[in-house]
Formats: structure tokens, C-alpha cells, sequence
């Protein structure tokens, strides 16, 4: 069974090391000569749209996948006819756009925060006084952990925030003032079976996910967003993983943006549950039998971002699993994780606070 995954990120290399176990076989394809991934599978070093170097991985792959939302429509379309190319170009394309995003949200009865196109500054001012303020202003494309908005505050953010993004096509969205933010895992195969991972509650700072706990015990709020989830799958008939992040907001779900991939709340599925996100998600991209996706007890991933804590002081806490994925640290890159599972929660809350201070924050920060 080869694979071949265009991206390698973390995302990319996990994988890699769910998918040996079943066989499989990984040529990855990244810009970056250094891309962590290519240390434990074969890298191919080109640009994404690279003709010679896609029609290599075509010609070798059973099957193409991607660990990050904004390939190249061009690297899609040279697959198209010639290897199976999963999640779908069509889920790719519409993720890569907050408004092509935002309208199949729409279209499917799944409630978003209001949202306008913005072309033109007065067209933004229209919006503003339509929807009112706080709002958010957004790139249309290539946003990510927090990257390409502005939160409008007063009508005097206005125009700076418009220069700021110097004419690139932008979305507004309504500020939601959100109780908690939660995702969803859903993953389908070739043949149609879908099911879904125990709800995820996550916790942000400075717009990248620091900390996720599962399950999120909200039973009514979990079958809410399962439905939502089904109804993406099926319109895009859909294979692989895919995550779906919610506003929770008087007890209802409002859909924040989707990721046509494995995804970093989901991480503590490696130790977590049954069947990794990473080893499902090939599972349906390869046309195996899905495994099972609850939850083995309970659960805290710890994103480490910038730097990493030290090893012998994780791996002193009690059922503490580290994940270094092999990247330069730098402010704001995600360099690895750490997860803490345990069949007891008190154990979980106890190990948390010991771990806590290690990745940055205060043991009282999360309750």
C-alpha cells in the first residue's frame, strides 16, 4: 500500500508512524528540505506545484493524501484521473475559502456566526453597520492558528484594519461571545460507514489551540454536532478525517471553520482511543475497516509551542505520553505535545497541574 502525502508537517509524520503498522508505505512531498516528516519517511523535495515531481508521486502512489488545508489547486488537479486523491479536491477547495466555507454551512442548515464578503472598504462599512460591532474581519484564504484577522472593535478600526490586509479578498463575521469552543472528529470510507470520536472541548491562546480534553461529556451538544458532521459528508461525499470546530453558545454549536484532514484536537487519540484519528483516517482512505473510536478513559493534550519543556520533568508525571516532532523551535511553531491519559479523572486533573507549568501557564489557568 503506498501512500503519498503532499505536506510534511507534524501532521504529515504522525501519519507516517500510524500507517506502518498496517502495511503501509510513505513517499512525502514538501518545499522544505528539512520538513519533519522526512525523518521517518522518504522526502520529496519540490514545490507543491512542481509538474515533475507530482507526476513522480502519481506514478508510485496508490493513494495521495495531505496533512495541511491549502495545497495548490494545481497539485489536486494533476492527480485527478490518475491516483485516488482523498479527503475530496472539492472539501479541499471549499476549506481553503471562509466564505465558499461559511455558505455550505449555510446551505446545510448548520449555524455559523453572520457573515458578508468584503471587496472594497465601503462595502465593509456596510457590513459593519448591518452586523454591528465587535466583529471579526477575515482572509478569505490562508488563515490558520490565528493568522489573517483583525477583531473590529470600535468603528474607528475600521479603515486601518482595511489597509492592513491591502485588498485581499476578506470576510466579516459577527463576533460570537462563546461559553467554550469544541470539535468534532468524523471520519467515512471508501464504501460510506462513518463514525465518529467522543467530542473534544479546546482551549485557545492567541488563536492556537493550547490544550484539548476528551470526551467532553455534553451528551445532547455531541449528537448535535455528529448530525452536522453527517450532513458535510455525505454532501461532499467524503473519505477520510475530518474536524469541524464549534462556538458553544446557550447550549447550541455554531460553526466556527472545518479541516479537511487529521487535526490537532485529535491528537489524543494516539493514546486515547481505540483507533488513532491518524490510523482511521487511512484506514478509510485505503479502504480498510474502520476501528473504534471511543475514548480509552479520559484525556488532556498539551500543545507545546516555541519551545520544548524538558523531558525527564514531563515524563515524571504519571501517565504522561511526549510527542517531539523533530522541528526548530521558534515563537509560535508547534513543536511537539504531550498527552495525559488516565482512566481516573482526578488523576488527569492531578497530573495536569504538575504539567501545566511546563508548557507556559499557571496551574490554576484551566479548571
Amino acid at each position: 500500500m503506498n501512500v503519498g502525502i503532499v505536506g510534511g508537517g507534524q501532521l504529515g509524520r504522525m501519519l507516517a508512524l500510524a500507517g506502518y503498522p498496517l502495511g503501509a508505505c510513505f513517499r512525502i512531498l514538501d518545499p522544505m528540505a528539512d520538513a519533519c516528516a522526512g525523518q521517518v519517511a522518504p522526502l520529496i523535495h519540490g514545490n507543491y506545484n512542481d509538474a515533475i515531481q507530482l507526476e513522480w508521486l502519481a506514478n508510485w502512489a496508490e493513494v495521495v493524501t495531505f496533512d495541511f488545508e491549502n495545497v495548490p489547486a494545481a497539485a489536486a488537479q494533476a492527480f485527478a484521473g490518475r491516483v485516488a486523491f482523498h479527503p475530496p479536491s472539492e472539501a479541499l477547495a471549499i476549506a481553503q475559502d471562509r466564505l465558499s466555507e461559511k455558505t455550505l454551512f449555510w446551505e446545510l442548515g448548520i449555524p455559523t456566526p453572520n457573515f458578508a464578503t468584503v471587496d472594497s472598504l465601503e462595502e465593509l462599512q456596510r457590513a459593519v453597520e448591518r452586523m454591528d460591532l465587535p466583529a471579526v474581519l477575515k482572509t478569505r484564504r490562508l488563515g490558520y492558528d490565528g493568522k489573517g484577522q483583525k477583531i473590529l472593535r470600535t468603528h474607528e478600526d475600521i479603515e486601518p484594519a482595511w489597509k492592513a490586509f491591502d485588498g485581499v479578498p476578506l470576510i466579516l463575521e459577527g463576533f460570537v461571545r462563546f461559553e467554550r469552543e469544541v470539535s468534532v472528529l468524523a471520519v467515512r470510507c471508501l464504501g460510506g460507514e462513518t463514525t465518529f470520536y467522543p467530542l473534544v472541548e479546546n482551549h485557545h491562546r492567541d488563536g492556537i489551540l493550547r490544550l484539548s480534553r476528551a470526551p467532553c461529556l455534553m451528551p445532547d451538544l455531541e449528537q448535535e454536532g455528529w448530525d452536522y458532521a453527517r450532513r458535510l459528508l455525505d454532501r461532499l461525499n467524503y473519505v477520510g478525517l475530518l474536524a469541524i470546530e464549534f462556538f458553544v453558545k446557550d447550549d447550541r454549536l455554531i460553526a466556527n471553520e472545518m479541516a479537511p484532514r487529521v487535526h490537532n484536537s485529535g491528537h489524543w487519540t494516539i493514546e486515547g482511543a481505540e483507533t488513532s484519528q491518524f490510523e482511521n483516517h487511512l484506514r478509510a482512505i485505503l479502504g480498510l475497516p474502520l476501528g473504534s473510536t471511543a475514548a480509552i478513559g479520559h484525556s488532556v493534550m498539551l500543545n507545546c509551542i516555541g519551545d520544548l519543556p524538558g523531558q525527564p520533568s514531563v515524563l515524571a508525571v504519571p501517565n504522561t505520553h511526549y510527542h517531539v516532532y523533530g522541528k526548530v523551535p521558534r515563537p509560535g511553531r508547534k513543536v511537539g505535545h504531550i498527552t495525559l491519559r488516565s482512566d481516573d479523572p482526578d488523576v488527569v486533573r492531578d497530573g495536569l497541574k504538575q504539567l501545566l507549568p511546563l508548557v507556559g501557564f499557571s496551574p490554576s489557568e484551566f479548571g
